[in-house]
């Protein structure tokens, strides 16, 4: 991820604090594999949720319209930067080629580490009115969700934990497709637990979206599209993935 990144992610920060900011399929639903451990501070409780340009670690929460025009504007501009390539096979995919799922030994990403597992971290900074499960400071029981993909309310139950799931913006057999086939193992870990590429969202509407990449699957919500797909280049030029042609074509388009 080289340093060239880091400056422009630094750059892109300074200048979404000028502008306003508005409001892969479930790999895994079970409980937090951690438990114990380091106690670190926890995520930030969700309001709304934060504009892809001044959430440029993702550690805020959720996922809100980049609708002004400078805006739109600087988010063509960082799509643009994106590489293209061929799509390739899925040979030799498989969800643990990027680690157990939602591990807390990510050390090299936001919240990896503190304790609890990714998922958790993730339901915690996207959710309001969390509750946590009797004795843990980890898992979540409760919370309400207002889902970016839908703009629907909705309320997470530990017990009906498919109801809510959390999606890997960039899913990860595409990014397998891409280029992290040929990635070592912590680097695919990282990309799997990074925040940056994760979104706590309304679970069927998640199983629709498979592994699909914006040229065939854009969120229902018409307002959260150039939100989306900014985040989507955000992740990809973080781990310095390509996209496709069509893709990136798609990606300006939601945002002209």
């Amino acid at each position: 991820m080289g340093r060239g990144w880091g400056r422009r992610l630094a750059a892109l920060a300074a200048t979404a604090a000028l502008t306003t900011t508005a409001c892969s399929a479930l790999d895994d639903t079970g409980d937090s594999a951690a438990s114990g451990g380091p106690t670190a501070a926890a995520p930030p409780a969700a309001s709304s949720g934060t504009g892809p340009l001044a959430n440029t670690d993702g550690t805020l929460p959720g996922l809100a319209p980049v609708t002004a025009d400078p805006d739109r504007a600087q988010a063509r501009a960082l799509i643009g930067q994106l590489r293209t390539a061929g799509r390739g096979p899925k040979t030799g995919y498989a969800r643990d080629e990027f680690g157990s799922a939602w591990t807390d030994s990510a050390t090299a990403v936001p919240f990896g580490g503190n304790g609890c597992g990714t998922r958790d971290d993730i339901l915690r900074r996207d959710g309001t009115g969390v509750r946590f499960r009797s004795g843990s400071t980890c898992v979540v029981d409760t919370m309400t969700l207002v889902d970016p993909y839908t703009g629907t309310s909705m309320t997470f139950r530990k017990k009906d934990a498919t109801e809510v799931q959390i999606d890997h913006v960039v899913a990860l057999s595409a990014a397998w497709q891409m280029g992290a086939a040929y990635w070592p193992r912590d680097k695919r870990v990282q990309l799997a637990n990074d925040p940056l590429n994760l979104l706590a969202v309304d679970g069927p509407t998640n199983n629709g979206k498979r592994d699909a990449t914006p040229a065939s699957w854009l969120p229902p919500a018409k307002q959260i599209r150039c939100a989306y797909v900014v985040r989507y280049a955000q992740v990809s030029l973080k781990y310095e993935l390509p996209v496709t042609e069509a893709d990136k074509a798609e990606m300006l388009r939601q945002c002209a």
